[in-house]
């Protein structure tokens, strides 16, 4: 019957994830009115984390409602700067001619590349007036992440009405010419000296040095100023974080080992060393268990020899020397390493070369890494928590299209920023780990039959006093019953017989 029930019984339902299941919480504040908010993962969460993947990370609100989010790569970031240069503006002069006769012109210029003159070489009419042909421009040289993206122009003194079509062409070696725009240029003023101008001609941002304006209709001339429009766009380097770490002594002579967050993507690594005029040849790596295959190995400038003097287990990902050398009084010390992403528990660092003494027992060990960035949905109570530190459990980010579904990579960028507070302990104790399947129902049954053998013991005890009580009580009652009767047989009165004949004698 019992085998019968427990086959009929429903599987049990799998606790509902908490916050309170976590031991770590920071909250956060989206900006208000905002559905979807980013930050960059707070570096309290890696330090803490348990899973090398942040997969002990979830977001709840007020209620304990989870909320959807997603883990990403932090986007490209840029930043756009506009500027205005001054042009230089070479007339090239003579006679009308056609545009086919604007190449035959000589060009001079210096070792720099800055343009010095130009000159017409012929192609005029004869007994025409010279005049302004064409404008060869000047803008400099392009500098790095520039483009330009337009010219404004300013007329000659004295000019207040005109109207020309011109052509822009651009080069970079003055023989070559690739049009890019033309556009009509026109100033109209009326008697209350107010200007209606279009003083400009705009095309797609490209970098150049040289350029040519000509004329398809309209009287060419010189413009009393040129200036170019510049647009500069500079990338810009993602959000670091840094983590210092203070050494302990290791296996072997000299080696110090350093215990590292499980979920800090390190990608650069560099020591900071305690001693000045030091220059110390180390191989960085990290021991793997006996039973893990090794992985691919992952060596910069590694030299053959540093192989052979590698313990079992011990993995060598890197070869470098750091120093900290002083000079002119000016000190070099050698920067961070850029290497690819580890996650480890322990870096382990030891020395090329054996020296009897440690000067690197203080040095300080310094990882680097760009957080993830964090998108989620704000949705339901705030304030929102964002909760960590749990073994074992399970991954909950979602991929990026079911969080922002359709957001393109410029309205990413453009989310709203959220805020975060300062990291909370949630419990006092780490968590404790779950009791293997059965263990539980055993641990149960067994208190419970020890409660309940403690419950029949106290229950014999309670009838075994109640009976003595009561036959205790039962005693002292048939005491005073012969307490009672002693003190009648002593008191005078008629004899038992005599009393009961003279009632029978009244009676007759």
């Amino acid at each position: 019957m019992f085998a019968g029930a427990a086959l009929a019984a429903p599987p049990r339902e799998q606790p509902q994830d908490q916050p309170q299941d976590y031991r770590w919480s920071i909250a956060l504040t989206p900006r208000p009115g905002a559905g979807l908010s980013r930050i960059s993962v707070p570096t309290d969460v890696y330090l803490h984390a348990r899973s090398a993947s942040l997969a002990d990370m979830r977001l709840f609100d007020s209620s304990g409602k989870p909320l959807a989010f997603a883990l990403t790569a932090p986007p490209a970031q840029s930043r756009t700067q506009h500027d205005t240069i001054p042009v230089r503006i070479f007339p090239i002069t003579g006679a009308p001619a056609a545009y086919s006769d604007l190449d035959g012109v000589e060009i001079r210029t210096g070792n720099d590349g800055r343009l010095l003159s130009v000159t017409a070489r012929g192609g005029s009419t004869p007994g025409a007036a010279p005049g302004v042909q064409a404008l060869i421009l000047d803008a400099g040289a392009p500098a790095k992440d520039s483009r330009i993206g337009a010219l404004r122009f300013t007329l000659p003194p004295g000019t207040d009405n005109y109207n020309a079509q011109v052509l822009l062409e651009v080069s970079d070696d003055l023989k070559q010419w690739d049009a890019i725009a033309t556009t009509t240029l026109n100033w109209l003023r009326n008697s209350d000296t107010q200007t209606l101008a279009n003083d400009r001609i705009e095309f797609t941002p490209r970098a150049f040095r040289y350029a040519r304006l000509s004329w398809q209709y309209g009287d060419p001339v010189t413009f009393a100023g040129i200036a170019a429009q510049q647009v500069s766009i500079t990338a810009m380097a993602a959000p670091r974080a840094t983590i210092a770490l203070k050494g302990t002594a290791g296996k072997h002579v000299d080696e110090r080992l350093y215990a590292t967050p499980i979920a800090i993507p390190a990608d650069s690594i560099g020591l900071q060393l305690a001693e000045g005029n030091t220059s110390m040849p180390v191989t960085l790596g990290v021991y793997r268990p006996a039973s893990e295959a090794p992985r691919q190995r992952q060596r910069l400038h590694l030299r053959p020899q540093a192989r052979a003097t590698q313990a079992a287990g011990f993995e060598p990902l890197l070869n470098t020397t750091f120093y900290r050398i002083s000079m002119d009084g000016k000190e070099r010390v050698s920067g961070d390493l850029a290497m690819p992403i580890v996650h480890t528990t322990q870096w382990v660092l030891r020395p090329q070369y054996h020296s009897g003494s440690n000067p690197h027992s203080d040095s300080v060990l310094r990882l680097g890494w760009t957080p993830a960035n964090l998108v989620f949905l704000a949705s339901g109570k705030g304030p929102y928590q964002l909760v960590f530190g749990k073994n074992g459990a399970s991954p909950a980010a979602l991929p990026l299209s079911q969080v922002a579904p359709g957001f393109t990579q410029e309205e990413l960028l453009s989310l709203p920023v959220a805020t975060a507070a300062t990291v909370v302990a949630l419990t006092s104790d780490a968590p404790v780990a779950k009791t293997p399947d059965g263990a539980g129902w055993r641990l149960a049954a067994l208190w419970a039959a020890l409660l309940l053998g403690v419950a029949v013991l106290g229950f014999f005890a309670w009838r075994l006093l109640s009976q003595m009580k009561q036959e205790e009580g039962q005693e002292r009652g048939r005491e005073r019953g012969q307490e009672r009767g002693q003190e009648r047989g002593q008191a005078p009165g008629p004899e038992p017989g005599q009393e009961q004949g003279s009632t029978d004698k009244q009676g007759h």
